[in-house]
């Protein structure tokens, strides 16, 4: 089965909030919230496709240094595995708009089980909230 390494993060504002975004009609599991991130691209470190994910859906700049990995998920789907890992992230420049198509939502760490999520990002949703 074909492994697949998409990295993603969690954004926590000055409120202690997450963003989440929303995929948008069209993409595979549409309706479902997530983290922000992406597809690693070959010869990218996850740091790297993360940064210039947030750039290309979000809008905002971030560094590798305010990237601090917290945990990974490990999924398989039909088709491929999953291979995920988390970041946390309190530092970027610039404010998170949706770039392409998607709805974002702010949301307290113990309203993340109130947004249905693909069955990878569950597991993270206890870390998560336990870290903050």
């Amino acid at each position: 089965m074909k492994v697949v390494l998409v990295s993603a993060v969690a954004l926590i504002d000055s409120d202690g909030r997450v963003l989440l975004a929303q995929r948008p009609p069209g993409k595979s599991l549409a309706g479902l919230w997530e983290f922000p991130g992406g597809k690693v691209e070959p010869n990218e470190t996850p740091e790297a496709a993360l940064i210039r994910e947030l750039q290309e859906e979000l809008g905002i700049n971030t560094w590798k240094s305010c990237l601090a990995p917290l945990t990974f998920a490990s999924h398989a789907y039909e088709t491929f595995h999953l291979l995920m890992p988390l970041f946390a992230c309190r530092r970027w420049e610039g404010i998170a708009s949706p770039r392409e198509g998607q709805t974002l939502a702010w949301v307290k760490p113990e309203r993340l089980r109130d947004y249905p999520m693909p069955p990878a990002d569950l597991p993270l949703i206890p870390i998560l909230r336990d870290w903050l």
